[in-house]
Parts: structure tokens; sequence; C-alpha cells
């Protein structure tokens, strides 16, 4: 049941208590077709970075690499240990992290007046007592900051609305506290926890160590655009062995993005020449794709940077008494997923639903028109049928006119269904009755097969919804709903001049799609059909009800 945020903000700031409770209220019974087993979910879609990092992991695992997660959360003096004299240059684009502090928080008797007015009473003395053990054990971290309302409530015998209120108004304190800096950050790069993970490994694991990981790192970059985020996924291996070469690397990097369509590889010394790589190891990688073939990079066609790889510095390793060369290789995700999606901003791609512009194709478009209500039963859906063959058959026919379209046994009642026009000097559907919903040029239309639109038949999407189809199934709905009731039924439409009045219900989401482009939706047309619907007497389902 669709709901007003405002109106719901305004309850809450009033009560949240009781604004939370009516939650409930807006809850409605579902349709039939919405009430499980019918209900059913079909196969989403996986994100591109994350199908990457999918495909990622079991290109690893071929190769013989272990799965590992390294620390996300690490020290600056760890940074310090790793990056010696470049400690400062990597620090300066790490995130660090901050707390709230415990305040120590004191019941005066003003508190203890204002709690009062809040709870309408007094508290009793064994109440104020487990209150302040309560908040001292929230300063000496035994309960922690999403369990101190819980706690209170159940100390002082009130509501989480009115704990919540105390706190915002009797304990100040909490409501002017101010996150205070620590150490520690968030890893920049995958190296920060393989030296930590690696310095706990090589006493204890048979060489050699094969590790790879897949994760989250942070970088405070000044900003975000087509070809950088500041938290994007790094896809990294280590291969720790008494002997070691660049050699290593480059079988690695073929291993592995060979899995992906890459061919032939170009490896370079990277200008970076950073200090925890032994100089001279520290290496590019450049794979040529056939699918970038006509897209110009700065190496040629079809040839882009997709790696870096180097050995790890012994001046770094022996800062975690690691006695062994370690060689590690990394890539960014996103930008692997950009060469396989065809994408050029990494924005649109992590994030497309944050993005000013979007796009549906046209296929995407048909998926989100719907026939409205439907029957429920086999029965109402034969009875569905019939409505169509008979409108098919005798759509033409000059009225007044009456045709039965079904008849038999529907909830234990014996029931017939006619297709019928009353009115003289017309037929018995209207003009449009077959008009198909198709999608063209981004375009939702209704229109008839006629060579006029023949274009839009053979270049758009067909949904396969046609007026009479969309009408039977409302009317065959509506004969199941007035037999459960024992009456009859009529369903009419005549012009119609909206989806809705065709039973036909288009996604919110596409309709602020077509909207925002200036696109049309143009489901509109005389249709003029009627569905009636009567429980029969004289059987031996009984009288009429």
């Amino acid at each position: 049941m669709k709901f007003d945020p405002a109106e719901i903000r305004e309850a809450a700031e009033k009560d949240f208590d009781s604004a939370w409770k009516r939650g409930v209220d807006y809850l409605e019974r579902p349709s039939p077709e919405r009430i499980y087993p019918r209900r059913s979910y079909p196969h989403g879609r996986p994100h591109p970075v994350f199908e990457t990092i999918q495909r990622l992991r079991q290109a690893y695992l071929r190769m013989g690499f272990t799965e590992m997660m390294n620390p996300v959360i690490v020290d600056a003096q760890e940074v310090r240990r790793q990056f010696g004299s470049e400690a400062l240059a990597v620090l300066d684009r790490c995130f660090y992290l901050a707390g709230l502090p415990r305040p120590d928080v004191g019941i005066s008797e003003s508190r203890l007046s204002m709690i009062r007015s809040i709870l309408g009473r007094d508290l009793t003395a064994e109440e104020i007592e487990a209150l302040r053990e309560v908040l001292h054990s929230y300063k000496k971290g035994a309960v922690e900051g999403d369990d101190l309302v819980p706690e209170i409530s159940r100390a002082i015998n009130a509501s989480d609305s009115q704990v919540s209120m105390m706190l915002e108004s009797v304990f100040p304190e909490f409501r002017e506290l101010r996150p205070e800096p620590t150490s520690r950050t968030l890893r920049s790069h995958m190296t920060s926890g393989w030296f930590v993970s690696l310095s706990n490994l090589w006493y204890r694991t048979p060489l050699p160590v094969r590790l790879f990981s897949i994760d989250r790192c942070f970088r405070r970059e000044q900003s975000e655009d087509a070809a950088r985020l500041m938290s994007y996924h790094s896809a990294s291996c280590v291969v720790m062995d008494e002997e070691m070469s660049v050699d290593e690397g480059k079988a690695i990097s073929e291993g592995l993005l060979s899995q992906f369509g890459f061919e032939n590889f170009r490896f370079r010394p990277d200008e970076k020449r950073s200090k925890y790589y032994i100089p001279g190891t520290q290496i590019e990688v450049y794979a040529y794709h056939p699918g970038l073939v006509g897209s110009e990079t700065k190496y040629g066609s079809g040839w882009v940077e997709i790696a870096t790889f180097g050995v790890y510095s012994p001046t770094a390793l022996a800062q975690y008494d690691i006695p062994y060369p370690v060689l590690n290789l990394g890539l960014g995700v996103e930008r692997l997923a950009m060469i396989l999606y065809g994408s050029k901003d990494l924005r649109a791609l992590s994030y497309p639903q944050l993005q000013p512009d979007w796009s549906l194709k046209p296929i995407e478009i048909a998926r989100m028109i719907h026939v409205d209500k439907s029957p429920m039963t086999s029965t109402g859906r034969e009875i569905a049928r019939s409505i169509v063959e008979t409108c098919v058959r005798y759509g033409n026919t000059p009225s007044p006119c009456e045709f039965n379209a079904w008849e038999g046994e529907l909830f234990g009642r014996r029931v017939s269904v006619s297709v019928v026009e009353p009115e003289e000097n017309t037929k018995l559907c209207g003009p449009a009755y077959l008009n198909e919903i198709v999608v063209y040029k981004n375009e939702i239309l209704g229109i008839p097969r006629t060579p006029k639109w023949e274009a839009a038949f053979e270049e758009g999407v067909q949904t396969g919804i046609r007026f009479i189809d969309a009408f039977a199934e409302l009317a065959a709905h509506e004969v199941e709903m007035a037999t459960i009731e024992g009456r009859e039924s009529e369903t009419r439409v005549r012009i119609v001049r909206t989806a809705g009045e065709i039973n036909v219900r288009i996604d919110p989401a596409l309709e602020r799609y077509i909207t925002s482009y200036k696109k049309r939706i143009d489901i509109r047309g005389p249709v003029f059909t009627t569905v009636r619907s009567k429980i029969l007497q004289g059987d031996q389902y009984g009288e009429k009800a």
C-alpha cells in the first residue's frame, strides 16, 4: 500500500512509538496472484562488478590459489612499517576512523524532574539505581550504543520512544557528542592486509603459499570521476616461495587474464617505483582484447593496461619477520568490468541508480508492462481465452448481437459467459479491440497491424498484449468474483484513453522514465466490448443464488 512519507515523518516526530506500531496498517491482504505459491520470483540480474568478482574468484581457484580475507581496518603504524619513506603519501589518501566518546553522565534532581514529566510518574529508588548502572556500563563499554535504549527501557520500565526522548532532552551529552579520531585507517591498498596476513602464515604454512583476496579498498580522492572512485574492489594475489622472480608475475598475468578473453601480453616497468617493491620488479601488464579492436587507447587499438605486479622488498618484509620472497599482483575489478561490459564511466557502472541519466532497453521497457487483473483459476483462464476467441471470430458482426463464449462449472455453480453489444448500427467489438501494445523508439504504443505501423512491429518490441487480451483477463477475473458471491457480472470497456482502462498496468518507474525523456504512452482507441455472466438454474447445481 502506498503511503505519504511526509505524513509518516510528521507522525513519527510527534510520537515515534505510535507511528511505528501503525506500520501494520499499511500492509494490505495481497491480491490472489500475489499469494504464495502463485507468487514467485524469477531470476534477477547480477551487478557487473560482482559478476566480474565471481569470475575472478573462479579464475584464481582454477589456478590453484586459496581464497583469503585480509584485514580491512589497518593501523597507521602498520602503513608506516610497510611503506617506509612513502608512508606519508599513502596515509594522505587514507580514511582515518573516528568514534564517539562514552560520556560520563550523572543523574541530578533536575534531570529526575525532567524524566518525571516524560514518564508521567516518579522513578523508584531501584529504578534510579538501575538507570545509573546502565549509564555506567555504557561508559565502560559493557553496554553498546545499539543496546542502550532497550537496556534503559528495561531498567526503568519505559517505552523505547520515551527513552529516546529522554536521551534527546534530559541527557544532552549524547546529542552533543563529536567524533574523536583514532590511528586506525581503512585499507587503501590490499598490500596493507597482505603483510599482516603473511606475518602470521609464513612459519606454519608449507611453501609455496598461493593466496588471493578480492575485496574493497578505500582511497580519499579529492573527487570521484569517470576513472576514480573512493571505494573500489581490488583483486589481489600473493605467491610466497624461496625462489621468486618477475617471471612468476608474467605467468600469473597470462593464466588469469586469458580466462577473460585477453590475448598477447606486454610487460613494462612501472614508472611509480614503489619502495615496498624490489627495484626493477614493479611491472605493468598490458593485454590485447579482441573486443577492444577499433577502440583506440593510448597503447594502440585493442591494447589496455590491466594489472600491476612486483616482488615485495625485503626491507618491508623484514618489518614483519617474513624471511621469504613474496610476489604480489593486483588489478582493479571495476576497471576490468568496464572493459568486459563496454562501460566508459566507473560511476555509471558501479552506481547506475545514482546517475541522473538512465536508460532502458526496449526489451526492458516491454517487461515493465503487465496485464493488471487476471483470473486466479485455470477455469478462469479458460474463460478469458474463450472471450478472446469469440471476439476474434465475431468481432465485426453487426449489432445488436450476442454470442455465448463459455459455459461450464465454476466454484460449484453452472455459469454461462457471453460477449454482447446491445446498441444498434455498430459491431460486436470496436475497431481498436485488436490493437497491440508495442515498444517503438522508446515509446509505448497501442496500434493495429496495418501498413502504417509496419515499421513499428518490425523494428520495435512486441509485448504480446492486445487490447482484447487484457480486457478478457479483467472480464474473466470479474466473472470469478461474481460467481463466488452468487451474482451476475457485466464488464464493459468503451473508448480507451489510458492503459488502466484496458486493464494494462505500466510500472510507475517506467512512467517516470518515459515522461522524463518526453516520450509517449499512447494506449487508446474505441474498443466497445461487453462481457456478461449468468448463473444458470434448473440443474444439479441448484437454483441461482
